[in-house]
């Protein structure tokens, strides 16, 4: 038995975003920046570990709307236009940038400009066909998460809960040919309860931060190094400070090391307008393009930025993948001295994190797989069902309301830029209830009418959007999506309530707002 156990979990999720009636949607470039700078690279990663024979061991969130957006064949198609023009970019920028200090990395971009279209081929354009290969070789096990990433705890009905889950088994069934085991709930939200809804679906674990298992009654044993189960019998596994301080951290996580790459300068940027301009959204405002050329350096002004060195960064990030192992091993030895067994750290991370914001990110994630294959007996890498499979005994504790937001609760989510939102949410919750009630078995125009209701709310309920009007990035369209999504919910149900469904009303939202095709209303009965 080795001296401890980890778990890695990413999670990885987008809001639903899909424009058909624009062809160049600007926040359509959230999902092929991250398909681009991380799912793409982590997945290749995990692949090189499986050829290489290592035991990696991942367990990774695929959220709904992420799953739906991959498996879409308009946002494939507008990826591959994306890919596209940025390897044009990146193929002037090669022999642009060949005598210079930023030639490595020019090299680079359009490497991986061509292994991303080249990818795509492979899988006919849908990435989850690879998470699927990866989950049935043994590396990778895919979870999913609330349907539309729901806020669980500010919800006003059991009932809206409950669909938020349903519609997130039934959608995994869709995309990945059988029922999750487990789930990430969206901001790790927990009320007591909401296990008594993943008991009815047959999801055996969840997340939630260290404070849910420390605060739990009754007092956890173990602390968060093992799960422990709730009265129900679902297993809750709690984050482990310490290995995440070590990556999320702003003053001393790994991201910060002067020779990674910086985000904050890029081509979009940097380059002269008339050559980039092509290359930028339609409005022609300068935004980032992907191509970075500098690295941290350190604590110095963006323009005192040095050239970014892919070769020595990559090494950088093996090194700290093996201190963080180290650091895991030294953990576990020490805990396990206190509580009398193999602990298990569980560390959870968005997975936007790897690639996106920090770029060599998947780098790290393949050479901790690597370093603890060299040390198997001290520290042995496992998924959220193997360790359960393996470790069938645990204490049953109620873990404690939580979330892993700013201060742990919900104040991310309701605070005086959202709290507006709630009494429209709550109200169509109300209402979504009542007529899937009224109608036991609607049909032709009713029923696409009262599914299309379900998909509003859904939407509308999507955190993501508080949390921008929280953080005060993208705030007016977060407000219009919101707005959007309860103006059409609204519309539907007055000619529910009618007894007037108008096709020719109904049909340009289906297609505007297509997601879950396998929705029944019925579920919020």
């Amino acid at each position: 038995m080795p001296d401890g156990y980890l778990m890695l979990v990413l999670h990885a999720h987008l809001p639903f975003v899909r424009h058909p009636e624009d062809p160049h949607f600007l926040e359509e470039n959230w999902l092929f920046e991250a398909m681009t700078e991380t799912y793409i690279p982590i997945l290749n990663r995990m692949e090189h570990l499986l050829q290489a024979g290592v035991r990696a061991r991942l367990t990774m969130t695929w959220s709904p709307p992420l799953c739906e957006m991959l498996a879409d064949p308009l946002l494939q198609e507008r990826y591959r236009l994306r890919i596209g023009r940025l390897l044009e970019l990146a193929e002037q920028e090669v022999p642009a940038k060949a005598n210079s200090p930023f030639g490595a990395a020019a090299a680079m971009y359009r490497d991986h400009f061509r292994f991303c279209l080249a990818t795509m081929d492979r899988f006919g354009g849908n990435l989850l066909k690879w998470v699927c290969q990866l989950r049935d070789q043994g590396v990778l096990e895919p979870i999913t998460c609330g349907a539309t990433h729901g806020f669980l705890p500010l919800m006003l009905t059991s009932e809206a809960r409950r669909a938020q889950i349903q519609v997130a088994v039934e959608n995994y069934q869709k995309h990945f040919g059988q029922k999750p085991k487990g789930i990430w709930l969206p901001e790790c939200g927990f009320v007591p309860g909401i296990d008594d809804l993943l008991k009815a679906f047959g999801i055996r674990y969840f997340f939630v931060d260290t404070h849910g298992i420390y605060y739990g009654d009754p007092r956890p044993r173990f602390g968060v190094y093992a799960p422990v189960y709730t009265p129900c019998g679902v297993a809750a596994f709690g984050r482990d400070p310490d290995s995440s301080r070590s990556v999320w951290s702003s003053q001393s996580g790994y991201p910060g090391d002067p020779l990674y790459r910086e985000f904050y300068r890029d081509l979009g940027y940097d380059g002269d307008y008339h050559y980039v301009r092509g290359f930028l959204h339609p409005d022609g405002v300068r935004r980032n393009l992907g191509l970075k050329y500098h690295r941290v350096t350190g604590k110095v002004p963006l323009h005192e930025k040095q050239a970014y060195d892919p070769a020595p960064a990559h090494a950088r990030a093996m090194d700290h993948a093996g201190d963080f192992v180290i650091n895991r091993i030294r953990q576990a030895q020490h805990v396990g001295h206190l509580i009398g067994k193999a602990p298990l750290i569980v560390s959870p991370y968005d997975a936007e994190l790897f690639g996106h914001w920090w770029f060599e990110g998947p780098q790290f994630i393949e050479s901790i797989f690597h370093a603890a294959q060299g040390m198997r007996h001290q520290i042995m890498p496992v998924t959220a069902s193997e360790y359960l499979a393996e470790h069938a005994i645990h204490q049953v504790v109620m873990p404690s309301a939580s979330s892993w937001g700013d201060a742990g609760f919900n104040g991310v989510w309701l605070n005086p830029t959202n709290d507006w939102l709630y009494r429209h949410l709550h109200a169509a919750e109300e209402r979504m209830i009542a007529c899937a009630r009224r109608h036991d078995d609607a049909q032709g125009d009713l029923r696409r009418a009262l599914n299309q209701m379900a998909r509003e709310l859904l939407l509308a309920q999507s955190s993501d959007w508080a949390f921008i009007m929280t953080t005060g990035t993208t705030v007016p369209y977060a407000m219009r999506r919101t707005k959007d999504h309860i103006n059409r919910f609204t519309g539907l149900y007055e000619q529910v309530m009618s007894d007037r469904v108008d096709r020719a009303a109904v049909e340009p939202i289906e297609w505007r707002d297509s997601i879950f095709q396998e929705i029944d209303y019925r579920w919020y009965r």
